[in-house]
């Protein structure tokens, strides 16, 4: 890259909350310093950023000298957790502000941490945290939905590196999750779009955001 590049920015996978969890392996493709690193999802694609809806259903500040809240969000699959400190203050901001339950849309980097007993903690320092309504929630699970099982029928495709290194890292067969991804959809025939009780489903913060605002330069996959 020459230096008057400007480095075009990640695009943000969808991605659900039982896969996500269950990748643990990260890498970078250059040697460069400032090269991204990407985890690895065991669908066979790599991210650097990921995209996200779901229900915060918790929130708390863990912080000890400052502020740092951890958000927990639920999709239909399992739960992600964010965390945003003095370096993410718009997305700490809106952990701060928020009263659960709420529909929000999250964009944010992958994050590993390696406990003691030598597991691997998956979680998302959020980049934008969007209030959305149910409609939007609904949207996304069907667009990850269709992007996880476009992964899952690549995955056996000559050429596949990514699907190759999921196989040498992973070992878990994409059944589980076609089969969750199907779960998924099917929540949705059982849900009446209202779950939290608010308002048809639309939940709006103090400033306004609209469901349009919510998709607002977030770069995602298509």
């Amino acid at each position: 890259m020459s230096s008057n590049e400007i480095p075009s920015r990640e695009v943000a996978r969808r991605v659900f909350a039982d896969e996500f969890n269950d990748a643990a392996f990260t890498f970078k493709e250059s040697d460069d310093d400032r090269a991204p690193v990407y985890l690895l999802l065991p669908t066979g694609e790599k991210a650097n950023r990921v995209f996200f809806v779901g229900t915060l259903t918790e929130k708390d500040d863990v912080g000890e000298d400052n502020e740092y809240w951890r958000g927990r969000i639920v999709d239909p699959t399992g739960t992600f957790f964010v965390y945003a400190g003095q370096y993410q203050p718009e997305a700490a901001s809106m952990l701060r502000e928020l009263e659960p339950p709420a529909y929000v849309a999250v964009v944010g980097k992958p994050r590993t941490y390696e406990t003691d007993d030598g597991s691997v903690n998956v979680s998302v320092r959020p980049e934008s945290i969007q209030v959305v309504d149910a409609a939007t929630r609904d949207r996304w699970v069907v667009e990850t939905a269709e992007r996880t099982l476009e992964r899952i029928e690549a995955f056996d495709q000559e050429g596949n590196e990514y699907a190759r290194m999921a196989r040498e890292e992973y070992d878990l067969p994409t059944d589980r999750y076609k089969e969750s991804t199907i779960s998924a959809l099917e929540s949705l025939d059982e849900s009446d779009g209202d779950e939290l009780g608010l308002d048809g489903g639309r939940v709006v913060d103090a400033a306004g955001e609209s469901e349009r605002d919510a998709h607002a330069d977030l770069q995602t996959e298509p």
